[in-house]
């Protein structure tokens, strides 16, 4: 691959990329949502090169799932080892040592000095699914809580806790009773009407002082399930002592909070777990996407003495797959290693570089994260703070062009979620692309 990244040869998309778009259109779920027509060949560290030959700057990272880069060479040994020896055996009925393994280091490496346990599956909405029967299993409660905003999974029970996009639920109901949804506290956008500096968390003062006391039996709710940082719904940094005021509520009332770290979690914002940011500790985490640097596998990790279900209670066929479990455990000890701290250090200096931004660039409305999981909200007028959705997918479609690769989340915000491994030559270079695009959106 091409040392000179972005490297853009033919008019996007290429005459090969074309053929397979045409093939795609034919015989695949037209369900798929795509930003722009890149049709990738091969991908190394964050460089990605299409059938045609062009090479991007990958700032989207197979949407925050390949921490460790594409196609990092140690993850791809582990990967080759493992496919040598042992590809499948199903951890459901039979034994082998990866599968303990790593639930030994999940359990040593996510939050809480207490005993813990993992249930495997292929993806996050897999791992929420188990979150769900544990939390219901173990309370004999049926209700949960979620937030708008929110994104668990298209399967049908993690759907009925999204509540992102309109158009992922509708259709496909009845979806699952007994879930209520409350606003997730955003200081851009405060639904209580704060400013930024005085936004709190009134959705747990809500969700106790009103719905229990009308609508909600608290001796109902099994769980809360919330995004220590919301992903698809903006990637939305809550203020500091909302995680915190959930634990305390949901301990009051015996209700289990799990929190859901398949976007935020593995590093992304700087610590392997986004709520080490607030130092609150969750019964049930889940995580995925990057757990494996692009192989499937999700996870929830329970205290043990919550997932007290028995054997056949649950289970997966390809959960916890052996090569998927090798790449996991490479890409823990290379995340520990060196590409945590990184994605500290990167993140820091990519909102250092975007801070000016809102007072340079009038669409720029709102510039906020942690680590490499940065959001960039685009307004009509920072004094009204009204969307912009069409000035945001015009920039996603001008960086493409130019050889970026960056997505939207939430209505009009542009994520920065490259691979952790990125240098400040990347993210000079992406920055450079995208404030020459956004200038170009601005005109």
């Amino acid at each position: 691959m091409e040392s000179k990244v972005p490297s853009i040869k033919t008019q996007l998309p290429g005459p090969e990329a074309r053929k397979i778009l045409a093939l795609d259109q034919e015989f695949v779920s037209p369900s798929y949502t795509r930003d722009y027509p890149l049709v990738a060949q091969r991908g190394q560290g964050a460089s990605v090169e299409d059938v045609d030959g062009n090479v991007f700057l990958d700032f989207a990272a197979g949407i925050a799932v390949v921490s460790t880069g594409h196609c990092h060479p140690e993850v791809v040994r582990a990967i080759q080892r493992q496919a040598e020896t042992l590809i499948h055996m199903s951890g459901t009925d039979f034994y082998y040592p990866l599968l303990a393994q790593l639930a030994q280091k999940l359990a040593e490496i996510t939050p809480g000095k207490f005993p813990k346990r993992v249930a495997f599956g292929n993806s996050g909405a897999e791992a929420i699914e188990a979150a769900i029967k544990i939390a219901r299993y173990h309370t004999r409660r049926n209700r949960l809580i979620a937030f708008l905003g929110c994104f668990h999974g298209r399967t049908l029970g993690a759907l009925s806790l999204t509540a992102s996009k309109a158009v992922q639920r509708r259709g496909f109901g009845p979806l699952l009773s007994g879930v209520t949804h409350l606003p997730y506290p955003n200081p851009y956008r405060c639904s209580a009407g704060h400013g930024a500096q005085e936004c709190d968390c009134d959705c747990t003062d809500f969700l106790e002082k009103q719905l229990f006391r009308t609508a909600v039996p608290a001796d109902e709710v099994a769980a809360i399930i919330v995004e220590p940082i919301q992903g698809e719904g903006g990637y939305i940094v809550p203020p500091q002592g909302f995680l915190g005021r959930l634990r305390q509520l949901a301990d009051r009332h015996g209700i289990l909070l799990i929190f859901d770290e398949v976007q935020c979690g593995m590093g992304r914002t700087g610590k392997m777990f986004a709520c080490e940011h607030s130092g609150v500790v969750p019964d049930i985490l889940v995580t995925a996407k990057g757990i494996a640097s692009g192989l499937p596998l999700g996870v929830a990790v329970a205290r043990a003495e919550v997932m007290d279900w028995g054997p056949g209670a649950h289970a997966s066929t390809f959960g916890g797959n052996p090569v998927a479990c090798a790449a996991a455990m490479e890409t823990i000890r290379l995340l520990q290693e060196k590409y945590v701290a990184n994605a500290a250090r990167m993140g820091e200096y990519i909102l250092g570089r975007l801070a000016d931004w809102p007072s340079r660039h009038p669409s720029v409305g709102h510039v906020r994260g942690r680590g490499l999981m940065i959001g960039m909200e685009l307004v009509k007028s920072r004094q009204t703070r009204e969307p912009n959705p069409e000035a945001r997918n015009k920039l996603i479609e001008e960086a493409f062009q130019k050889g970026l690769l960056v997505l939207g989340c939430g209505e009009s915000t542009l994520r920065l979620m490259p691979p952790l491994v990125i240098e400040q030559e990347h993210a000079d270079t992406a920055l450079e692309i995208l404030e020459h695009c956004l200038s170009e959106v601005e005109q």
